[in-house]
């Protein structure tokens, strides 16, 4: 059983700082990328942060320079430390990452969500 835990959503204000986490824990034997994406209402699903497994990174253009994924292989978690936050961000932030279990194959895992928002 595998299971993906996020935390340290919430509230903040204009120009503050948060930081999330997500856990993975269970018959996960290695992890490949891991991605943060967020959903804000009515609108798609979107890209925000990608590590690989060599600790590469991507973002998506407007969180550049304020946002930072990083991972810690050993705890399999995943961070994303968001500063200078804008009501803009405000979304529902998921965990995704692609990990190779006990079916001997790699599979594709979301977290539950995290609501962060932001108020102006």
């Amino acid at each position: 059983q595998v299971q993906v835990v996020e935390s340290g959503g919430g509230l903040a204000q204009s120009g503050g700082s948060l930081r999330i986490s997500c856990v993975v824990s269970g018959s996960i034997f290695a992890i490949d990328v891991m991605n943060w994406y967020r959903q804000a209402p009515g609108k798609q699903r979107e890209l925000v942060a990608v590590i690989n497994s060599g600790g590469g990174t991507n973002y998506l253009d407007s969180v550049k320079g304020r946002f930072t994924i990083s991972r810690d292989n050993a705890k399999m978690t995943v961070y994303l430390q968001m500063n200078s936050l804008e009501p803009e961000d405000t979304a529902v932030y998921y965990c995704n990452y692609r990990g190779y279990d006990s079916s001997r194959s790699w599979t594709d895992y979301w977290g539950q969500g995290t609501q962060v928002t932001v108020s102006s």
